[in-house]
């Protein structure tokens, strides 16, 4: 899925998000707007992971879907 399409169906993906990364609020995720880099900024942020860790759990979530 390429970027394009992710932020066209965010809106529905953000639930999936909601589901894998609970700690980040509706408020953050609509702000990331489906940008992998900005999610992965999040995560790495609220969960205390690597930047390599966090953008790997986001290119596992976008390949997914």
């Amino acid at each position: 899925m390429n970027q394009d399409q992710i932020a066209g169906k965010w809106k529905q993906l953000k639930g999936e998000a909601k589901i894998l990364w609970g700690k980040l609020t509706d408020d953050e995720l609509d702000q990331a707007e489906g940008q992998k880099d900005k999610l992965a900024g999040l995560i790495q942020e609220r969960y205390g992971r690597t930047k390599e860790e966090a953008e790997t759990e986001v290119k596992r979530f976008f390949d997914r879907v």
